[in-house]
C-alpha cells in the first residue's frame, strides 16, 4: 500500500534572512489534514519560513518538500507561479483596498471587476464571508472603517477563494484584541477542518494555538530543534 507523503517537510534547513542569526529547523512535519501551530519565530523568521515552504526562497542547507515535491525542483518561473495555487495565505503584509467595502476586497479573489461587484461573484463572496464568519451586513462596510477582527476575517477568505491544498498563517491575531481571538481561532479550525486543509500557523498566541490547531510545537531559534509546546510544566 501506497503512503501519501507529508503535506510540509523541513529537513536540516538553514536559511540567512539577514537577522540576528540564520532561520534553522532541524525537522517540521506537517501530516495532510493537519492544523498546525509553530511558535518560536518573529515576524522576520515568519516571513522568511513562508518564502520558503512557498518555494519564493530556496534554503541555503537542507531540503523543503511540500506534497512530496522538492522546493528546489521547480525550474521556471511559470512552474513556480503554478505552485503557488496549492497555497492561501494569511498575513497582514497583504493590504486591503481601505476605501472599498469588504465585500469588494473579498471579490478580488475572483475579478479586478469590484465597482460594483457583479451578481454571480457577489454570490461566491457572500458564501465565503458566511464561511469564515462575516456577517452579512457587515461585508458592506468599507475596509478602513472595519475592526482588525472582520479585516483578518477578510484575509483569512482571500486565502480560502481559490481553494488551497494548505493554508499559511502569519502571525494572524497580532492586531486582534484578546477577546477576539477564541472565536477567530475557532473559526480557523472549523473551516480548516470542513475543507480538509492543512494549515500552519506560526503564532506566539497560546489561546489561538490552543482552539485553533490539533498540535502546537516551539521552535528553538538558536538549535532549530522543534519540540512539544502543550508538554506538561510540572510546578517544581
Amino acid at each position: 500500500m501506497t503512503t501519501e507523503p507529508p503535506a510540509l517537510e523541513l529537513t536540516r534547513v538553514v536559511k540567512d534572512y539577514k537577522g540576528l542569526r540564520p532561520l534553522r529547523i532541524a525537522s517540521l512535519v506537517a501530516r495532510r489534514g493537519e492544523r498546525l501551530a509553530v511558535s518560536g519565530l518573529d515576524r522576520p523568521a515568519a516571513e522568511a519560513l513562508i518564502g520558503l515552504i512557498t518555494g519564493a526562497a530556496l534554503p541555503d542547507e537542507g531540503e523543503v518538500r511540500v506534497l512530496g515535491r522538492l522546493t528546489s525542483a521547480i525550474a521556471t518561473g511559470e512552474d513556480w507561479l503554478a505552485s503557488l495555487d496549492r497555497f492561501g495565505i494569511v498575513t497582514e503584509r497583504v493590504a486591503l483596498l481601505e476605501g472599498s467595502t469588504l465585500a469588494q476586497n473579498l471579490a478580488l479573489s475572483f475579478t479586478l471587476a469590484i465597482d460594483p461587484v457583479g451578481p454571480d461573484v457577489l454570490a461566491k463572496v457572500l458564501e465565503l464571508a458566511e464561511e469564515v464568519g462575516l456577517s452579512g451586513s457587515s461585508v458592506q462596510d468599507r475596509a478602513a472603517d472595519s475592526p482588525s477582527e472582520a479585516r483578518m476575517r477578510v484575509l483569512l477568505g482571500r486565502a480560502l477563494a481559490l481553494e488551497p491544498a494548505i493554508l499559511l498563517m502569519e502571525h494572524p491575531t497580532a492586531s486582534l484584541a484578546p477577546d477576539a481571538v477564541p472565536a477567530f481561532a475557532e473559526d480557523v479550525a472549523r473551516v480548516g477542518t470542513g475543507r480538509g486543509l492543512t494549515s500552519v500557523a506560526i503564532t506566539e498566541d497560546e489561546t489561538f494555538a490552543a482552539r485553533a490547531a490539533e498540535r502546537h510545537v516551539k521552535l528553538n531559534p538558536a538549535t532549530g530543534e522543534v519540540s512539544d509546546a502543550r508538554k506538561r510544566r510540572w510546578p517544581w
